[in-house]
């Protein structure tokens, strides 16, 4: 994809999460396995980009010592970012599962706007949208001109107006489960702040409830843990269980480099054994877990052997996860996390 986008150079780019983590791996792994100088170089510069866009919303305009920093920052790292998009994009549009809000801050600083809207087949594709003038990471906008969205007891996004379906196609059962009193129960959990902007915090289905009750969406979790670069995917699995384990996979193309730098054999399944990664995802798991409530935190994690596919039947076309999939295929594995 990366290569395709530098080809196209395309103004306008829709996407699912999925891809932009991609291009941010490949935008932050160089500086982060350089470290030192090089890494320091690039923060900074990410920093400076922020800052000037933050005044740049505000109406202001950057002094003259900031003005001269950007430049710095823009011809050492920004502009190579928006390289990696093709360099002529004006806005992306991310859709079909949450983003973490640090991926488009970052990209935001570099100048590359990446904005989340929402919906569903049920709303005629969508609900919400976030605009360039009208907008707040971490959240996926406002209801369109007509469409009305509240938040029921139990936290589920309701929906409704003249974009919501009228039915399922010889399914009455499954239309009055899913239209009560006009109202399309989308089983997403989210919650409206105080300007009114709507935010996913995760699935109905997808909440754990532990041994103990207490309720956790994990999304907020894997998506943490997924900022590592060797890290593809994630799945949080506890329900009913005493604590959080983790199934965690491998980005091929960045444990393939890791595998290489190493000298070590770079087949996946060899990788997912390796100690040295296993150590590494330990350290970055354990800073992950700082920042979470101790029943939320993932007490263990295992390696699958291979990155989660279509075609195993783990992801679906916009590459959500299965999880209900994943946790049946790797029952074994899951039972001895919580037996060891």
């Amino acid at each position: 994809m990366v290569p395709n986008l530098a080809e196209v150079k395309p103004t306008y780019f829709p996407s699912v999460p999925r891809i932009f983590e991609k291009i941010y791996t490949a935008a932050t792994s160089a500086a982060e396995k350089a470290g030192g100088l090089k890494k320091a170089i690039f923060d900074w510069a990410i920093r400076v980009g922020g800052k000037v866009r933050e005044l740049e919303r505000q109406g202001k305009e950057p002094g003259p010592l900031l003005r001269a920093q950007h430049r710095i920052a823009d011809r050492q790292v920004l502009s190579k970012i928006r390289g990696l998009f093709g360099g002529r994009l004006e806005q992306a549009v991310s859709g079909a599962a949450p983003i973490n809000p640090d991926i488009l801050r970052f990209f935001d600083a570099a100048g590359v706007l990446v904005l989340e809207g929402w919906g569903m087949t049920e709303t005629s594709t969508a609900a919400t949208i976030a605009t360039p003038e009208v907008f707040k990471f971490g959240t996926i906008g406002k209801p369109f001109p007509g469409v009305e969205i509240r938040i029921a007891d139990d936290g589920e996004i309701l929906v409704k107006g003249p974009n919501v379906f009228q039915g399922y196609y010889k399914n009455e059962e499954a239309t009055r489960e899913t239209i009560v009193d006009g109202w399309l129960h989308t089983g997403d959990v989210g919650e409206i702040d105080e300007d009114g902007f709507l935010k996913i915090t995760g699935r109905k289905k997808d909440i754990i409830i532990t041994a103990g009750g207490k309720n956790i969406t994990p999304a907020n979790l894997e998506a943490e843990i997924k900022q590592h670069p060797l890290v593809s995917q994630c799945v949080v699995i506890g329900d009913r269980r005493p604590y959080l384990v983790a199934l965690v996979t491998l980005d091929p193309e960045e444990a393939a480099k890791w595998g290489t730098e190493h000298g070590i054999d770079a087949d996946p399944a060899a990788l997912a054994s390796n100690e040295e990664i296993r150590a590494e995802l330990q350290e970055h798991l354990d800073e992950v877990n700082e920042k979470f409530a101790r029943v939320e935190q993932v007490k263990k994690f295992e390696i699958l052997p291979a990155d989660l596919s279509q075609e195993g039947g783990e992801l679906t076309p916009t590459m959500k996860v299965k999880r209900n999939v994943v946790a049946d295929k790797y029952d074994d594995r899951v039972e001895a996390l919580y037996a060891g």
